[in-house]
Protein backbone atom coordinates (compact mmCIF):
# COMPACT_ATOMS: atom_id res chain seq x y z
CA UNK A 1 0.00 0.00 0.00
CA UNK A 2 1.62 3.64 -1.42
CA UNK A 3 1.39 6.45 1.09
CA UNK A 4 -1.02 8.23 -0.17
CA UNK A 5 -3.22 5.40 -0.46
CA UNK A 6 -2.42 4.33 3.33
CA UNK A 7 -3.73 7.73 4.18
CA UNK A 8 -6.58 7.67 1.74
CA UNK A 9 -8.13 4.59 3.14
CA UNK A 10 -7.29 5.72 7.16
CA UNK A 11 -9.25 9.03 6.20
CA UNK A 12 -12.22 6.98 4.43
CA UNK A 13 -12.32 4.01 7.16
CA UNK A 14 -12.01 6.79 10.79
CA UNK A 15 -14.68 8.75 8.41
CA UNK A 16 -17.19 5.92 7.93
CA UNK A 17 -16.66 4.54 11.46
CA UNK A 18 -17.46 8.20 13.08
CA UNK A 19 -20.35 8.78 10.99
CA UNK A 20 -21.41 5.03 11.94
CA UNK A 21 -21.07 6.36 15.73
CA UNK A 22 -23.22 8.86 15.28
CA UNK A 23 -26.02 6.79 13.10
CA UNK A 24 -25.40 3.88 16.22
CA UNK A 25 -26.08 6.65 18.94
CA UNK A 26 -29.36 7.70 16.94
CA UNK A 27 -30.33 3.85 16.66
CA UNK A 28 -29.67 3.00 20.37
CA UNK A 29 -31.68 6.27 21.34
CA UNK A 30 -34.63 4.92 19.55
CA UNK A 31 -34.72 1.90 20.12
CA UNK A 32 -33.65 1.33 23.89
CA UNK A 33 -34.94 -2.23 24.21
CA UNK A 34 -33.84 -5.41 22.23
CA UNK A 35 -35.84 -5.40 18.72
CA UNK A 36 -37.18 -8.65 16.84
CA UNK A 37 -34.36 -11.72 17.03
CA UNK A 38 -32.62 -9.18 19.86
CA UNK A 39 -35.49 -10.45 22.14
CA UNK A 40 -33.54 -13.63 21.79
CA UNK A 41 -29.66 -12.98 21.51
CA UNK A 42 -29.32 -9.89 23.74
CA UNK A 43 -30.75 -12.54 27.14
CA UNK A 44 -28.98 -14.76 25.72
CA UNK A 45 -25.50 -12.91 25.61
CA UNK A 46 -26.12 -11.39 29.19
CA UNK A 47 -27.07 -14.94 30.41
CA UNK A 48 -23.07 -15.82 29.48
CA UNK A 49 -22.34 -12.47 30.52
CA UNK A 50 -23.06 -13.77 34.22
CA UNK A 51 -21.20 -16.90 33.92
CA UNK A 52 -24.82 -18.81 33.16
CA UNK A 53 -23.63 -21.19 30.17
CA UNK A 54 -25.30 -23.98 30.98
CA UNK A 55 -28.30 -22.00 29.92
CA UNK A 56 -29.79 -21.74 26.56
CA UNK A 57 -32.74 -20.19 25.09
CA UNK A 58 -34.37 -22.81 22.39
CA UNK A 59 -35.88 -20.66 20.12
CA UNK A 60 -32.11 -19.63 18.95
CA UNK A 61 -31.30 -21.45 16.26
CA UNK A 62 -27.43 -20.85 15.69
CA UNK A 63 -24.57 -21.90 17.55
CA UNK A 64 -23.08 -19.49 20.73
CA UNK A 65 -19.91 -17.71 18.68
CA UNK A 66 -21.65 -14.37 19.25
CA UNK A 67 -22.30 -14.58 22.35
CA UNK A 68 -19.16 -16.22 23.59
CA UNK A 69 -16.90 -13.23 21.72
CA UNK A 70 -19.21 -10.71 23.39
CA UNK A 71 -18.51 -12.12 26.98
CA UNK A 72 -14.64 -12.30 25.51
CA UNK A 73 -14.50 -8.12 24.37
CA UNK A 74 -17.15 -6.99 26.89
CA UNK A 75 -16.08 -8.49 30.01
CA UNK A 76 -12.06 -7.66 29.67
CA UNK A 77 -13.47 -3.96 28.42
CA UNK A 78 -15.39 -3.75 31.90
CA UNK A 79 -12.43 -4.52 34.22
CA UNK A 80 -10.13 -2.44 32.77
CA UNK A 81 -12.39 0.41 32.05
CA UNK A 82 -13.97 0.41 35.71
CA UNK A 83 -17.40 -0.79 34.32
CA UNK A 84 -20.13 -1.89 36.51
CA UNK A 85 -23.76 -2.58 36.99
CA UNK A 86 -26.50 -2.66 33.94
CA UNK A 87 -23.64 -0.63 31.66
CA UNK A 88 -22.08 -4.45 31.40
CA UNK A 89 -23.65 -6.30 28.53
CA UNK A 90 -26.52 -3.67 27.82
CA UNK A 91 -28.10 -3.73 24.85
CA UNK A 92 -25.81 -0.73 23.85
CA UNK A 93 -22.75 -2.56 24.58
CA UNK A 94 -23.46 -5.64 22.64
CA UNK A 95 -24.73 -3.69 19.84
CA UNK A 96 -21.41 -1.94 20.02
CA UNK A 97 -19.44 -5.64 19.05
CA UNK A 98 -21.03 -5.38 15.80
CA UNK A 99 -19.62 -2.17 15.15
CA UNK A 100 -16.40 -2.83 15.53
CA UNK A 101 -17.18 -6.06 13.49
CA UNK A 102 -18.21 -3.45 10.55
CA UNK A 103 -15.49 -1.63 10.52
CA UNK A 104 -13.03 -4.90 10.53
CA UNK A 105 -14.93 -5.94 7.46
CA UNK A 106 -14.51 -2.36 5.62
CA UNK A 107 -10.42 -3.25 6.38
CA UNK A 108 -10.75 -7.22 5.29
CA UNK A 109 -12.83 -5.73 2.03
CA UNK A 110 -10.23 -3.61 1.25
CA UNK A 111 -7.66 -6.48 1.67
CA UNK A 112 -9.35 -8.71 -0.63
CA UNK A 113 -9.76 -5.89 -3.47
CA UNK A 114 -6.32 -5.51 -3.60
CA UNK A 115 -5.02 -9.35 -3.12
CA UNK A 116 -7.73 -11.01 -6.24
CA UNK A 117 -7.01 -7.85 -8.07
CA UNK A 118 -3.66 -7.46 -7.56
CA UNK A 119 -2.31 -8.02 -11.50
CA UNK A 120 -4.73 -5.30 -12.71
CA UNK A 121 -2.42 -2.19 -12.68
CA UNK A 122 -5.15 0.04 -13.80
CA UNK A 123 -7.00 -0.04 -10.76
CA UNK A 124 -5.81 2.81 -8.60
CA UNK A 125 -5.70 3.38 -4.61
CA UNK A 126 -8.50 5.29 -4.66
CA UNK A 127 -10.71 2.68 -6.76
CA UNK A 128 -9.88 0.26 -4.32
CA UNK A 129 -10.79 2.58 -1.45
CA UNK A 130 -13.79 3.52 -3.09
CA UNK A 131 -15.27 -0.26 -4.07
CA UNK A 132 -14.16 -1.24 -0.23
CA UNK A 133 -16.09 1.54 1.23
CA UNK A 134 -18.84 1.11 -1.45
CA UNK A 135 -19.26 -2.96 -0.08
CA UNK A 136 -19.10 -1.92 3.31
CA UNK A 137 -22.03 0.13 3.24
CA UNK A 138 -23.72 -2.64 1.19
CA UNK A 139 -27.08 -2.05 3.09
CA UNK A 140 -28.71 -5.52 4.06
CA UNK A 141 -25.35 -5.74 6.07
CA UNK A 142 -24.53 -2.52 7.32
CA UNK A 143 -28.07 -1.87 8.60
CA UNK A 144 -27.88 -4.92 10.63
CA UNK A 145 -24.67 -3.08 12.27
CA UNK A 146 -26.38 -1.21 14.71
CA UNK A 147 -28.46 -4.69 16.10
CA UNK A 148 -27.34 -7.33 18.25
CA UNK A 149 -27.64 -9.82 14.75
CA UNK A 150 -25.21 -12.77 13.79
CA UNK A 151 -24.62 -11.31 10.48
CA UNK A 152 -21.37 -8.87 11.07
CA UNK A 153 -19.31 -10.89 12.49
CA UNK A 154 -20.44 -14.26 9.99
CA UNK A 155 -19.16 -11.71 7.22
CA UNK A 156 -16.14 -11.24 9.35
CA UNK A 157 -14.78 -14.54 10.14
CA UNK A 158 -15.82 -15.92 6.56
CA UNK A 159 -13.95 -12.50 5.18
CA UNK A 160 -11.04 -13.41 7.02
CA UNK A 161 -10.99 -17.03 6.23
CA UNK A 162 -11.48 -15.87 2.17
CA UNK A 163 -8.03 -13.61 2.68
CA UNK A 164 -5.97 -16.70 4.49
CA UNK A 165 -7.12 -18.52 1.74
CA UNK A 166 -5.76 -16.82 -0.95
CA UNK A 167 -2.54 -16.02 1.05
CA UNK A 168 -2.51 -19.60 0.92
CA UNK A 169 -2.49 -19.80 5.00
CA UNK A 170 -5.09 -22.71 4.96
CA UNK A 171 -4.80 -23.38 8.69
CA UNK A 172 -5.76 -20.17 10.02
CA UNK A 173 -8.13 -20.05 7.30
CA UNK A 174 -9.64 -22.93 8.21
CA UNK A 175 -9.54 -21.91 12.07
CA UNK A 176 -11.25 -19.03 11.18
CA UNK A 177 -14.26 -20.37 8.71
CA UNK A 178 -14.76 -22.91 11.96
CA UNK A 179 -15.48 -19.20 14.19
CA UNK A 180 -17.45 -18.53 11.40
CA UNK A 181 -19.73 -21.74 11.38
CA UNK A 182 -19.81 -20.71 15.28
CA UNK A 183 -21.71 -17.89 14.08
CA UNK A 184 -24.13 -19.29 11.66
CA UNK A 185 -24.10 -23.05 10.68
CA UNK A 186 -24.51 -22.56 7.01
CA UNK A 187 -20.81 -20.72 6.83
CA UNK A 188 -19.70 -24.13 6.77
CA UNK A 189 -20.24 -23.98 2.71
CA UNK A 190 -17.63 -20.56 2.71
CA UNK A 191 -15.52 -23.03 4.21
CA UNK A 192 -15.63 -25.52 0.69
CA UNK A 193 -15.43 -22.45 -1.12
CA UNK A 194 -12.41 -22.07 0.33
CA UNK A 195 -10.89 -25.37 -0.17
CA UNK A 196 -12.45 -25.04 -4.09
CA UNK A 197 -10.57 -22.45 -4.63
CA UNK A 198 -7.32 -24.54 -4.17
CA UNK A 199 -9.22 -27.06 -5.74
CA UNK A 200 -9.79 -24.34 -8.85
CA UNK A 201 -6.56 -23.14 -8.96
CA UNK A 202 -4.70 -26.76 -9.80
CA UNK A 203 -7.52 -27.70 -12.43
CA UNK A 204 -6.88 -24.46 -13.95
CA UNK A 205 -3.11 -24.75 -13.75
CA UNK A 206 -3.63 -28.76 -15.61
CA UNK A 207 -5.99 -27.12 -17.91
CA UNK A 208 -3.10 -24.55 -19.42
CA UNK A 209 -0.44 -27.41 -19.29
CA UNK A 210 -3.32 -29.65 -21.54
CA UNK A 211 -3.67 -26.75 -24.03
CA UNK A 212 -0.13 -26.38 -24.32
CA UNK A 213 0.48 -29.95 -25.30
CA UNK A 214 -2.20 -29.61 -27.69
CA UNK A 215 -0.65 -26.39 -29.02
CA UNK A 216 -4.51 -25.27 -29.47
CA UNK A 217 -3.90 -21.59 -28.10
CA UNK A 218 -6.98 -20.17 -29.21
CA UNK A 219 -9.02 -22.69 -27.09
CA UNK A 220 -9.47 -21.07 -23.55
CA UNK A 221 -10.82 -22.23 -20.01
CA UNK A 222 -13.12 -19.50 -19.98
CA UNK A 223 -15.03 -19.85 -23.61
CA UNK A 224 -17.97 -21.35 -23.22
CA UNK A 225 -18.33 -24.06 -26.32
CA UNK A 226 -20.00 -27.64 -26.24
CA UNK A 227 -16.44 -29.10 -27.61
CA UNK A 228 -14.38 -26.68 -24.84
CA UNK A 229 -16.98 -28.00 -21.75
CA UNK A 230 -16.49 -31.80 -22.83
CA UNK A 231 -12.58 -31.43 -22.75
CA UNK A 232 -12.60 -29.11 -19.30
CA UNK A 233 -15.29 -32.10 -18.20
CA UNK A 234 -12.96 -34.75 -19.10
CA UNK A 235 -10.01 -33.18 -17.56
CA UNK A 236 -12.11 -32.72 -14.20
CA UNK A 237 -12.56 -36.61 -14.13
CA UNK A 238 -9.31 -37.64 -15.42
CA UNK A 239 -7.41 -35.33 -12.86
CA UNK A 240 -9.67 -36.26 -9.66
CA UNK A 241 -9.11 -39.94 -10.13
CA UNK A 242 -5.28 -39.98 -10.03
CA UNK A 243 -3.91 -40.61 -6.75
CA UNK A 244 -1.20 -38.21 -7.35
CA UNK A 245 -3.56 -35.27 -7.70
CA UNK A 246 -5.77 -36.48 -4.51
CA UNK A 247 -2.48 -37.08 -2.67
CA UNK A 248 -1.88 -33.43 -3.77
CA UNK A 249 -5.09 -32.11 -2.86
CA UNK A 250 -5.56 -33.77 0.28
CA UNK A 251 -1.81 -32.46 1.33
CA UNK A 252 -3.29 -28.76 0.78
CA UNK A 253 -6.63 -28.97 2.01
CA UNK A 254 -6.86 -31.11 4.90
CA UNK A 255 -7.45 -28.67 7.28
CA UNK A 256 -10.78 -27.76 5.41
CA UNK A 257 -11.38 -31.42 5.12
CA UNK A 258 -11.20 -31.94 9.04
CA UNK A 259 -13.37 -28.72 9.49
CA UNK A 260 -15.76 -30.21 7.00
CA UNK A 261 -15.79 -33.65 8.81
CA UNK A 262 -16.56 -31.68 12.19
CA UNK A 263 -19.70 -30.24 10.61
CA UNK A 264 -20.72 -33.96 9.74
CA UNK A 265 -20.12 -34.96 13.28
CA UNK A 266 -21.98 -32.17 14.59
CA UNK A 267 -25.16 -33.17 11.70
CA UNK A 268 -24.86 -36.46 13.63
CA UNK A 269 -24.81 -35.62 17.25
CA UNK A 270 -27.39 -32.83 16.61
CA UNK A 271 -29.84 -34.32 14.21
CA UNK A 272 -29.82 -31.40 11.99
CA UNK A 273 -27.87 -28.31 10.75
CA UNK A 274 -30.93 -26.11 13.17
CA UNK A 275 -29.73 -26.06 16.91
CA UNK A 276 -33.15 -25.15 18.84
CA UNK A 277 -35.88 -24.07 17.19
CA UNK A 278 -36.14 -26.60 14.08
CA UNK A 279 -39.82 -25.94 13.04
CA UNK A 280 -39.43 -22.78 11.30
CA UNK A 281 -36.04 -23.46 9.52
CA UNK A 282 -37.15 -26.54 7.86
CA UNK A 283 -34.76 -27.52 4.79
CA UNK A 284 -36.46 -28.05 0.78
CA UNK A 285 -35.39 -27.84 -2.19
CA UNK A 286 -36.58 -24.14 -3.05
CA UNK A 287 -34.77 -23.39 -6.42
CA UNK A 288 -36.69 -20.19 -6.74
CA UNK A 289 -34.09 -18.47 -4.07
CA UNK A 290 -31.88 -18.72 -6.98
CA UNK A 291 -34.06 -16.54 -8.90
CA UNK A 292 -34.48 -14.28 -6.18
CA UNK A 293 -30.68 -13.92 -5.79
CA UNK A 294 -29.98 -13.18 -9.01
CA UNK A 295 -32.51 -10.63 -9.13
CA UNK A 296 -31.33 -9.31 -5.38
CA UNK A 297 -28.00 -8.97 -7.49
CA UNK A 298 -29.13 -6.73 -10.30
CA UNK A 299 -30.72 -4.58 -7.92
CA UNK A 300 -27.43 -4.35 -5.50
CA UNK A 301 -25.26 -4.08 -8.61
CA UNK A 302 -26.76 -2.21 -11.42
CA UNK A 303 -24.01 0.13 -12.53
CA UNK A 304 -22.54 -4.21 -13.24
CA UNK A 305 -25.59 -5.61 -14.36
CA UNK A 306 -28.13 -3.25 -16.19
CA UNK A 307 -26.30 -1.38 -18.65
CA UNK A 308 -27.23 -0.88 -22.41
CA UNK A 309 -24.10 -2.87 -23.67
CA UNK A 310 -25.27 -5.33 -21.05
CA UNK A 311 -28.91 -5.46 -22.71
CA UNK A 312 -27.74 -5.29 -26.40
CA UNK A 313 -25.07 -8.50 -25.88
CA UNK A 314 -28.07 -10.51 -24.38
CA UNK A 315 -30.00 -9.63 -27.14
CA UNK A 316 -27.35 -10.91 -29.43
CA UNK A 317 -26.95 -14.17 -27.46
CA UNK A 318 -30.37 -15.01 -27.57
CA UNK A 319 -30.47 -14.38 -30.99
CA UNK A 320 -27.76 -16.93 -31.58
CA UNK A 321 -28.67 -19.26 -29.01
CA UNK A 322 -32.64 -19.79 -29.04
CA UNK A 323 -32.44 -23.20 -28.62
CA UNK A 324 -30.51 -23.39 -25.61
CA UNK A 325 -32.36 -20.25 -24.22
CA UNK A 326 -35.82 -22.30 -25.00
CA UNK A 327 -34.72 -25.12 -22.59
CA UNK A 328 -33.19 -22.97 -20.19
CA UNK A 329 -37.10 -21.11 -20.11
CA UNK A 330 -38.77 -24.25 -19.75
CA UNK A 331 -36.44 -25.74 -16.91
CA UNK A 332 -36.79 -22.49 -15.02
CA UNK A 333 -40.59 -22.64 -15.49
CA UNK A 334 -40.87 -25.94 -14.21
CA UNK A 335 -38.52 -24.98 -11.38
CA UNK A 336 -40.90 -22.24 -10.41
CA UNK A 337 -44.35 -24.16 -10.87
CA UNK A 338 -43.04 -27.54 -8.77
CA UNK A 339 -40.28 -25.90 -6.00
CA UNK A 340 -41.73 -22.42 -5.09
CA UNK A 341 -42.49 -22.57 -1.54
CA UNK A 342 -43.57 -19.61 0.88
CA UNK A 343 -42.71 -19.51 4.24
CA UNK A 344 -45.44 -18.56 6.82
CA UNK A 345 -43.21 -15.65 8.17
CA UNK A 346 -42.86 -14.24 4.36
CA UNK A 347 -46.57 -13.94 5.02
CA UNK A 348 -46.90 -12.97 8.42
CA UNK A 349 -44.72 -10.58 9.53
CA UNK A 350 -45.00 -7.08 7.92
CA UNK A 351 -42.03 -5.70 9.48
CA UNK A 352 -39.98 -7.14 7.06
CA UNK A 353 -39.54 -5.18 3.48
CA UNK A 354 -39.69 -8.97 1.79
CA UNK A 355 -43.39 -9.22 2.96
CA UNK A 356 -44.03 -5.74 0.63
CA UNK A 357 -41.57 -7.68 -1.92
CA UNK A 358 -44.28 -10.26 -1.87
CA UNK A 359 -47.08 -9.10 -1.68
CA UNK A 360 -46.91 -5.85 -4.09
CA UNK A 361 -45.28 -8.36 -7.04
CA UNK A 362 -45.63 -11.92 -6.14
CA UNK A 363 -49.14 -12.00 -5.05
CA UNK A 364 -50.53 -9.51 -7.79
CA UNK A 365 -51.34 -12.39 -9.74
CA UNK A 366 -49.92 -15.99 -9.80
CA UNK A 367 -48.64 -15.82 -12.94
CA UNK A 368 -46.37 -13.32 -11.89
CA UNK A 369 -43.39 -15.69 -10.88
CA UNK A 370 -43.77 -17.16 -14.64
CA UNK A 371 -43.39 -13.40 -16.27
CA UNK A 372 -40.27 -12.53 -14.59
CA UNK A 373 -38.59 -16.00 -15.79
CA UNK A 374 -37.14 -13.45 -18.94
CA UNK A 375 -35.62 -11.23 -16.66
CA UNK A 376 -34.00 -14.06 -14.61
CA UNK A 377 -32.37 -15.79 -18.08
CA UNK A 378 -31.09 -11.59 -18.07
CA UNK A 379 -30.17 -11.54 -14.88
CA UNK A 380 -28.17 -14.85 -15.10
CA UNK A 381 -27.03 -14.30 -18.31
CA UNK A 382 -25.69 -10.83 -16.89
CA UNK A 383 -24.80 -12.49 -13.96
CA UNK A 384 -22.35 -15.07 -15.32
CA UNK A 385 -20.86 -12.42 -17.91
CA UNK A 386 -19.25 -10.47 -15.48
CA UNK A 387 -17.55 -13.56 -13.89
CA UNK A 388 -15.58 -14.26 -17.06
CA UNK A 389 -12.51 -13.23 -16.24
CA UNK A 390 -12.05 -16.03 -13.62
CA UNK A 391 -11.21 -19.66 -14.54
CA UNK A 392 -14.21 -22.27 -15.22
CA UNK A 393 -13.43 -24.15 -12.67
CA UNK A 394 -13.64 -21.23 -10.24
CA UNK A 395 -17.22 -20.65 -11.56
CA UNK A 396 -17.87 -23.90 -11.07
CA UNK A 397 -17.25 -24.13 -7.80
CA UNK A 398 -18.62 -20.75 -6.64
CA UNK A 399 -22.53 -21.88 -8.42
CA UNK A 400 -21.93 -25.09 -6.44
CA UNK A 401 -21.65 -22.77 -3.18
CA UNK A 402 -24.18 -20.61 -4.23
CA UNK A 403 -27.00 -23.23 -4.66
CA UNK A 404 -26.11 -24.92 -1.07
CA UNK A 405 -26.23 -21.49 0.48
CA UNK A 406 -29.30 -20.45 -1.19
CA UNK A 407 -31.58 -23.37 -2.62
CA UNK A 408 -32.11 -25.43 1.42
CA UNK A 409 -33.24 -21.84 2.44
CA UNK A 410 -37.94 -22.14 2.82
CA UNK A 411 -37.96 -18.52 3.75
CA UNK A 412 -36.87 -15.67 1.26
CA UNK A 413 -34.47 -13.63 3.93
CA UNK A 414 -32.17 -11.14 2.12
CA UNK A 415 -30.03 -11.98 4.92
CA UNK A 416 -29.16 -14.99 3.67
CA UNK A 417 -27.79 -13.53 0.31
CA UNK A 418 -25.38 -11.00 2.06
CA UNK A 419 -22.16 -13.27 1.87
CA UNK A 420 -22.76 -14.85 -1.86
CA UNK A 421 -23.43 -11.06 -2.96
CA UNK A 422 -20.00 -10.28 -1.02
CA UNK A 423 -17.97 -12.58 -2.69
CA UNK A 424 -19.48 -12.63 -5.98
CA UNK A 425 -18.65 -8.48 -6.08
CA UNK A 426 -15.18 -9.13 -4.90
CA UNK A 427 -14.44 -11.14 -7.65
CA UNK A 428 -16.12 -8.80 -10.92
CA UNK A 429 -14.08 -6.14 -12.68
CA UNK A 430 -13.58 -2.96 -11.46
CA UNK A 431 -16.04 -0.29 -12.69
CA UNK A 432 -15.00 3.22 -14.16
CA UNK A 433 -14.72 5.70 -11.93
CA UNK A 434 -18.22 7.56 -12.44
CA UNK A 435 -20.23 3.77 -12.20
CA UNK A 436 -18.24 3.24 -8.61
CA UNK A 437 -19.45 6.18 -7.52
CA UNK A 438 -23.38 5.93 -8.82
CA UNK A 439 -23.04 2.79 -6.94
CA UNK A 440 -21.95 4.40 -3.53
CA UNK A 441 -24.60 7.02 -3.85
CA UNK A 442 -27.20 4.38 -4.89
CA UNK A 443 -25.72 2.27 -1.53
CA UNK A 444 -25.92 5.82 0.52
CA UNK A 445 -29.76 6.27 -0.96
CA UNK A 446 -31.09 3.08 -0.01
CA UNK A 447 -29.16 3.15 3.61
CA UNK A 448 -30.74 6.86 4.24
CA UNK A 449 -34.30 5.83 3.18
CA UNK A 450 -34.21 1.99 5.36
CA UNK A 451 -32.90 4.25 8.50
CA UNK A 452 -35.57 6.82 7.84
CA UNK A 453 -38.31 4.32 7.95
CA UNK A 454 -36.70 2.23 10.98
CA UNK A 455 -36.52 5.66 13.07
CA UNK A 456 -39.35 7.44 11.70
CA UNK A 457 -41.86 5.65 10.30
CA UNK A 458 -43.02 3.16 13.65
CA UNK A 459 -46.36 1.54 13.91
CA UNK A 460 -48.02 -0.61 16.08
CA UNK A 461 -50.06 -4.20 16.02
CA UNK A 462 -53.93 -4.37 17.29
CA UNK A 463 -53.75 -5.81 20.82
CA UNK A 464 -50.32 -4.53 21.20
CA UNK A 465 -48.49 -1.26 22.46
CA UNK A 466 -45.18 -2.38 21.59
CA UNK A 467 -43.62 -0.31 18.91
CA UNK A 468 -42.67 -1.79 15.38
CA UNK A 469 -40.37 -0.81 12.51
CA UNK A 470 -39.70 -1.62 9.29
CA UNK A 471 -36.45 -3.38 8.38
CA UNK A 472 -34.59 -5.77 6.03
Amino acid sequence: MERYEAYGFSGAMSGAFLLSCLLFAAVSRRQRGPYMDEVFHVPQAQAYCHGRFLQWDPMITTLPGLYLLSVGVVKPAAWLLGWTGSVVCSVAMLRFINLLFSAGNFYLLYLLLFKIHQKNKAVSGFQRILSALTLAAFPTLYFFTFLYYTDPGSVFFTLFSYLMCLYGNHKTSALLGFCGFMFRQTNIVWTVFCAGNVVAEKLNEAWKIELQKKKDEKISSRKGSFSDLTRILQLLVKYLLSPKNLVTLTALTWPYIILVCLFFVFIFINGGIVVGDRSSHEACLHFPQLFYFLSFTVFFSFPHLLTPTKIRKFLLSLKKYPVQYSLVTVISLFLIWKFTYVHKYLLADNRHFTFYVWRKVFQRHELVKYLLVPFYLFAGWSFADTLKSKSIFWILMYFVCLLAVTVPQKLLEFRYFILPFLIYRLNIPFLPLYRQLLELAFYILVNAVTFYLFLNRTFQWENSDEVQRFMW
